[in-house]
Parts: structure tokens; C-alpha cells; sequence
């Protein structure tokens, strides 16, 4: 039996993954959605990066996983590719969703073209970095009520956790891995996941939806997860 971890990107809370689950343990497999520190039911918590990492190591190692296939979405990409390194045999594979990948001695700011936009929002917001509105959902594949609930459940993200540096002790193309594009996001994955992707151990995987597939197409994406935790 694999056991999936399922960590949602900036904003979001265990609670994203509501429409994923059922398709998991249905499939005869364990789902262990998680909600880092500082967001949803935590907010208030302390968070930074790290933290992040060590609740996702610190859920695998309290429940006694093995087989554990860790999904990160989005931001939560960055913490859960350093965590695979961390939890030894108990990992089985990875999968990436349409997302940034870490690298050592980076912060997430640092990923993207718009990470400078990122910055100036958390410094501008109390060392938070506001949810987005409803209008930035448009042409990501979502109903209006998937927009509205995402909206009504997001929580400020802390900041500190977007600009504390990655510390990776190997390099991620060591890891068994998939990567999902989603491509009404963007039709190609960044160079850096390009690159990854060359190699023996990393596979790739497409979806025609948005950056939130667990609310746009969760039986989809519940089935890329299935997949790679086959492989």
C-alpha cells in the first residue's frame, strides 16, 4: 500500500485536497493531506521555510510511513523535494505539480520573474503574501464555485518561508520523481524541470487544466498520482 502525502501550494490548508482523497483510499491506498505551518488551521503558528520541511518529515516519521509518495504543489514544491531527501528508504517517489523546483542555497523568490513582485507584496502585507482574488483564476480551467471556494479558504502565506534559502544535501535529479505541467498554466515546464527531466529517474506528466488541479480535474489528478506511485 503507498502512502501519499499531499501538501497544497501558498494559501492553502489540507482542506485542498478534499476531492483527491477519496479516489486515493479507494485505490486501496493511504492519503495524508497536510497543512504547513502558518496557513488554514495553523495560521498563527510560526513558519518559515525549514519549518515547512520539518512538518512534512515530521508527519511521515510520526505516522510511520513507507512507500510514502510525497506530493507538492506549487510553492510547497520547495520544501517537499528537500524533504524526499530527508526521509531516507521511507520515500518511493515524488511528484512535483506544476511548480518551481528548490535549489540549494535559493529562496522561492528567487525561482521566477516574479519573485521580485512576490517580495514587494510580502513586505508591503506585514510579512504576508496576500491571497489572490477571484480574478486572478480566470482561464485556469475553474467553475465559478471552485473559484469562490479557494477564495474563501485561502489564508495569507508567510512570507518568511518565500525567502529563506533551500538546503538540499544531493541533487533533486537523484530522486525518483514525475512532474505535472499543467497546461492552461503554461505549456512547457521551466528549463530547470527540462533539465531534470533528462534523466533516468524523472518522468513527465501533462494535464489540460490549470495551476489547481485537485479543484479543477481531482480524479485526474488523483490518476497522474496513482501512475507515478506505479512506476
Amino acid at each position: 500500500m503507498t502512502e501519499f502525502v499531499l501538501v497544497a501550494g501558498a494559501w492553502l490548508g489540507s482542506w485542498a485536497w478534499d476531492d483527491v482523497v477519496p479516489d486515493l483510499r479507494a485505490a486501496g491506498h493511504g492519503a495524508h493531506p497536510l497543512t504547513l505551518s502558518g496557513l488554514a488551521e495553523r495560521r498563527g503558528e510560526p513558519a518559515g521555510q525549514q519549518a515547512h520541511v520539518q512538518d512534512v518529515v515530521d508527519l511521515v516519521e510520526r505516522r510511520d510511513l513507507r512507500d510514502v509518495v510525497l506530493v507538492g504543489h506549487s510553492y510547497s514544491v520547495v520544501p517537499v523535494g528537500q524533504a524526499a531527501e530527508r526521509i531516507g528508504d521511507r520515500l518511493a517517489h515524488v511528484v512535483f505539480v506544476d511548480a518551481v523546483v528548490p535549489v540549494d542555497g535559493e529562496p522561492f523568490v528567487a525561482a521566477g520573474p516574479w519573485g521580485k513582485e512576490v517580495a514587494e507584496a510580502v513586505a508591503a502585507n506585514v510579512g504576508f503574501w496576500p491571497p489572490l482574488t477571484a480574478a486572478d483564476f480566470a482561464g485556469q480551467g475553474l467553475t465559478d464555485e471552485q473559484i469562490t471556494r479557494i477564495v474563501a479558504g485561502a489564508t495569507p502565506h508567510p512570507g518568511g518561508s518565500l525567502t529563506e534559502p533551500a538546503a538540499l544535501a544531493r541533487p533533486l535529479g537523484e530522486l525518483p520523481a514525475t512532474y505535472l505541467t499543467c497546461l492552461l498554466d503554461s505549456p512547457e515546464p521551466p528549463a530547470a524541470v527540462a533539465a531534470l527531466l533528462t534523466g533516468p529517474t524523472w518522468h513527465a506528466a501533462e494535464l489540460r487544466t490549470g495551476h489547481w488541479p485537485m479543484f479543477s480535474e481531482p480524479r485526474e489528478l488523483a490518476r497522474v498520482l496513482l501512475e507515478a506511485a506505479a512506476r
